[in-house]
């Protein structure tokens, strides 16, 4: 390590993580990777977990770069994955970064083409995997009355709004001075 130059920022599957982060929290920075599976990457790969990232070098980068991207390959137990038969291929696969939220999308995106009771929670935006929802769940926007807001104006030529102040109220009693 003596003669490896200290690097201030790593790149590690598109991801900048700083040199001075352990290597265990600077993995997880990437999206897709939790500290079990950073754990279990550095394990095998027989890197210390204790040592800064900056410390690695470009051989390790690799590596880890290579079992990050197909775990598979790397011997990792198909339940550790958090893609198992994709609809699509059929494969497992291990999703990172940005490719999380696209293939959330289209998951969603399916189930309500489809038009199976998944899909039509998600459409109405209610809990989906059978939940309660009596008494949780209410995020979402508010049912019943509204408070606050302005009144409806009043039409011309017509009874004014139901929330408009009566206009023929009695004046309250006033201290005037009588001359």
């Amino acid at each position: 390590m003596s003669t490896q130059e200290y690097r201030h920022i790593v790149r590690i599957v598109g991801n900048d993580i700083p040199g001075e982060r352990k290597i265990v929290v600077g993995l997880t920075q990437i999206k897709g990777i939790g500290h079990n599976f950073a754990t279990a990457i550095l394990d095998t790969l027989k890197i210390d977990t204790n040592s800064n990232i900056g410390n690695l070098t470009e051989f390790n980068v690799e590596a880890i770069e290579k079992l990050i991207t197909n775990p598979v390959k790397g011997n990792f137990p198909v339940w550790f994955l958090n893609r198992r038969k994709d609809i699509e291929t059929g494969a497992n696969l291990h999703l990172l970064t940005s490719d999380i939220p696209f293939t959330l999308r289209n998951d969603i995106e399916r189930e309500r083409i489809t038009a199976s009771w998944r899909g039509y929670r998600h459409l109405s935006g209610l809990k989906v995997r059978g939940q309660r929802t009596r008494t949780s769940g209410r995020k979402s926007g508010a049912v019943g009355v509204a408070k606050g807001g302005m009144a409806a104006p009043a039409k011309k030529g017509g009874a004014a709004a139901p929330a408009a102040a009566p206009a023929a109220a009695p004046a309250a009693p006033t201290a005037e001075k009588k001359e």
